[in-house]
């Protein structure tokens, strides 16, 4: 009598798309996990939106106006009377800085325009202004 033969003989079969399936789920998962742990540098404002908002990726120094109306240049907090000299700094440092000026949307309008007016006068070439892109209707 033989046993054997009665016993299903096949090899185990290695399933490959379902180890690709978990493959692409852990990509996508540590993808994921790592955008949360980078650190945002930046001061939270609330800035107004604009239909042609878009980001530039470029090395540039950031100038914030607070709600309150303080002036941060790179989240360091300037006085009024020193913003002048120090964006003269920069601009000794590296003459073709761009500015980004980031504005909360409830900043006193005249305090933006006495910045951007330092701008101007110092003799800065490249200046934007940031916005939020505005939702679509």
């Amino acid at each position: 009598m033989k046993l054997r033969s009665l016993r299903v003989e096949s090899q185990p079969k290695i399933m490959i798309i379902p180890m690709i399936d978990i493959i692409f789920f852990l990509l996508v998962f540590f993808m994921m996990s790592t955008l949360y742990m980078v650190e945002q540098r930046t001061l939270p404002v609330n800035l107004p939106q604009a239909s042609a908002a878009q980001s530039d990726m470029a090395k540039n120094v950031a100038i914030t106006v607070a709600k309150d109306g303080a002036i941060y240049v790179d989240q360091e907090q300037i006085p009024t009377e020193l913003f002048k000299a120090r964006i003269q700094a920069q601009l000794a440092r590296q003459n073709d800085t761009a500015f980004i000026l980031r504005a909360d949307k409830q900043a006193e309008y005249g305090r933006v325009v006495m910045i951007l007016d330092e701008l101007k006068a110092v003799g800065v070439k490249k200046v934007a202004v940031a916005t939020e892109q505005q939702a679509q209707r």
